[in-house]
């Protein structure tokens, strides 16, 4: 028999590995503690802060699928940010981060700056020669990527920034939610460690918060894993038991996330209502060909201004039958989200004019649903949304709609 992908091994982790019973599935091993064998010798597992097979099944499955030498199974998305930057950087460190990363990463990293726990460093990493020079003048000791961007989907020339953050010395982390292992090989770009909120696609069912943090080296992941024992940040084992399940049809849904997304796309970008559509799926995306040369598909996620701003927000918000207005994104279901007021409202409001989140902004996370139904949903949307500005905004020129859209 040929050698089995590394796909296939991490849909099939935890399955048909039951000695005692035979069951198909592996049994969930709740036991906050495990016996020794005897004195002064421990079994494989001793207690589960420390370690845990259910969690080990979620991890091996990242792993593969990003290809590194381990995974470490935390409780939430935020966790993984923080046991990476403790695993990696002393105190004091520079650290170089991209100014419209997301929101919970910016908050972190803006309090542990102010706090003088890391000297934190703002880039513009889509701007790919401000950023070299940048990183080559601050010499930091880690340069932090996500791309695409959350939420306006700038691209980050990720071979380019980690060949510049290794030459000043620098580790490399990438925040791969958005794309998944399935869409983007970050430590193929350059990537020494990469981060997931596992709550997001890993999972995809919005039924569990866990993160997950994947090292390039097995030296790394020893890192790693200390720190999550140290802090305390790893995942219970029934949230590991959950992305383990998700894992296993993350390929199918996949593959019908992407589909749909680019269908909703195309409706925002022909739609009046819209001023500007930030989709790398479209060919004027200014990040487009480096999406294409760079990932393996153009996600499920996207992001639109609307003509007209919070008002307009609001009345395209009110009213959706099939986009839930929520935070979060991956899931099995639509979600439609302002950044303003919900996943990016900590950021101050410099901090949102220089990463240029509007007050128009919208991001949706693009299920798996039939996609005529969600276009549906969101054709009516978009009419709710101009409200009294419908009149002006339709009379506009044609011409005067593409050119918004390229700004």
């Amino acid at each position: 028999m040929p050698e089995i992908s590394p796909l296939t091994r991490a849909l099939r982790a935890g399955i048909d590995v039951d000695t005692q019973h035979g069951a198909v599935v592996a049994p969930i091993y709740l036991s906050s503690t495990f016996t020794f064998e005897r004195l002064g010798e421990p079994r494989e597992y001793d207690y589960t802060r420390t370690s845990n097979p259910t969690r080990d099944d979620a991890a091996e499955a990242v792993a593969l699928l990003e290809g590194g030498a381990g995974a470490t199974i935390v409780a939430t998305g935020m966790a993984a940010t923080t046991t990476a930057l403790f695993a990696l950087v002393e105190p004091g460190a520079t650290i170089v981060v991209s100014k419209d990363c997301y929101g919970g990463t910016w908050r972190l990293f803006d309090r542990f700056g102010r706090n003088g726990q890391f000297r934190v460093v703002w880039a513009e990493l889509s701007d790919t020669d401000a950023a070299t020079e940048l990183i080559r003048s601050e010499q930091p000791a880690l340069v932090w990527i996500e791309t695409p961007s959350n939420p306006l989907l700038r691209i980050t020339d990720h071979r380019a920034i980690a060949d510049a953050a290794h030459e000043a010395g620098a580790v490399v982390v990438t925040d791969n939610t958005f794309l998944t292992p399935l869409g983007q090989r970050p430590f193929e770009l350059g990537a020494d460690v990469v981060v997931h909120s596992a709550t997001k696609y890993l999972n995809g069912h919005s039924d569990v918060v866990a993160g997950v943090v994947v090292a390039k080296t097995p030296e790394t992941h020893a890192q790693v894993r200390f720190w999550a024992n140290t802090l305390g940040t790893g995942g219970a084992p029934f949230d590991a038991y959950l992305v383990t399940r998700g894992i296993r049809t993350l390929d199918v849904r996949w593959q019908r996330h992407q589909e749909n997304a680019r269908v909703v796309a195309e409706l925002l970008r022909d739609h009046p209502a819209v001023a500007r559509v930030n989709y790398p799926g479209f060919e004027d995306h200014p990040g487009h060909a480096l999406a294409a040369q760079q990932q393996l598909g153009f996600g499920a996620m996207l992001s639109f201004d609307l003509v007209g701003g919070r008002d307009a927000a609001a009345r395209f918000a009110q009213g959706l039958e099939l986009f839930g207005l929520a935070v979060s994104l991956g899931g099995t279901e639509s979600l439609a989200c302002h950044p303003a007021t919900m996943t990016h409202a900590s950021l101050t409001q410099e901090a949102r004019d220089l990463a240029g989140i509007g007050d128009g902004l919208i991001r949706l996370s693009i299920g798996i649903e039939p996609v005529e139904d969600l276009v549906a949903d969101l054709r009516a949307g978009l009419e709710r949304a101009p409200g009294a500005l419908w009149g002006r905004v339709s009379a506009r020129p044609r011409a005067w709609r593409r050119s918004a859209r390229a700004r």
